[in-house]
């Protein structure tokens, strides 16, 4: 192991960028080079004493940059800063378009000697690898993931996107086997239309899967939660031994685990070859630091 620290940047700083930040000062093997973000100006106060920039290239030396920018606004981060020698990781939850992404990312990393490490949230991400163990402890079966009760950050920021929306909140309640409802709590810009607001969210493809509820409030922040979690259940064969049955469950602060994941994954990044891979592709000691010794001999 080397005693030189991982020098990590922050692209975007919301709700992820903020926990990212706490998740990095907290790793014994990062430092923080500093912050991106579309305007260096005024800070909020928890930045005093980190560089505050504009364009990376102003904080020099990066190893790695944790992409804390709206899924729709990764690839294009992803790929200028791929391209210019830094790593990158980011929580894209797109679920039916990571594969198109890994794709396109693994062309540009490739070309450049970088790794990225995409869609490295929680769902997907850390759920991702529970799933393949699930598949691999039970090849034959069903695993139904049941999110929620709680604040969906994609969802939030997608419906935020939309004409007309001043502010938005999407809450995810699981049904059951695998189905949700979108209970979407959105505060209007004057003169814009509920009706119009309502069919540009379930048209989107963040929604276009889901039963989809949309409804005004005078003030999001009156029922904003960033709580959330995960029921993972598993039923199936194991060999030719049926009835084989796993459950995992979690109740989290959704920011706050994704930046904590993100920091993992950063870390992971600098273990692999050029590519691009999710967090299923990633031997699960490159997510941990340490000694490679202790953390077998502690942890198996």
């Amino acid at each position: 192991m080397t005693d030189k620290k991982i020098r990590a940047a922050i692209v975007g700083y919301g709700n992820i960028g903020r926990y990212v930040l706490d998740a990095l000062c907290e790793a014994p093997d990062f430092e923080v080079a500093g912050v991106v973000r579309r305007s260096a100006a005024n800070p909020p106060a928890e930045l005093a004493g980190i560089k505050v920039v504009e364009e990376i290239a102003d904080l020099g030396h990066v190893d790695v940059a944790v992409l804390s920018t709206p899924t729709r606004h990764v690839e294009e981060h992803a790929e200028k800063l791929l391209a210019a020698g830094i790593n990158t990781v980011d929580s894209y939850d797109i679920h039916s378009s990571i594969l198109g992404l890994r794709e396109r990312l693994d062309t540009v990393a490739k070309a450049h000697g970088t790794a990225a490490v995409i869609a490295a949230g929680w769902d997907p991400g850390s759920d991702s690898v529970v799933r393949a163990l699930l598949l691999a402890a039970a090849p034959k079966g069903v695993t139904y993931t049941n999110f929620g009760p709680g604040m969906s950050m994609g969802h939030s920021v997608c419906v935020r996107s939309k004409a007309g929306v001043k502010d938005a909140l999407s809450v995810t309640i699981p049904l059951g086997t695998g189905l949700h409802r979108r209970m979407v709590y959105v505060e209007l810009l004057p003169g814009a239309s509920l009706d119009e607001v309502t069919a540009a969210v379930k048209a989107d493809p963040y929604f276009a899967s889901d039963e989809t509820h949309v409804i005004q409030v005078d003030s999001v922040d009156d029922v904003r939660d960033m709580g959330h979690g995960v029921n993972m259940v598993r039923k199936g064969t194991s060999g030719r031994t049926p009835s084989q049955r796993f459950e995992f469950n979690m109740a989290i602060n959704n920011p706050a685990l994704t930046g904590q994941i993100l920091v993992a994954a950063a870390r992971a990044s600098m273990r692999q070859r050029p590519g691009a891979y999710t967090m299923i592709e990633i031997p699960v000691i490159d997510l941990l630091p340490g000694d490679r010794d202790e953390l077998i001999k502690h942890l198996v």
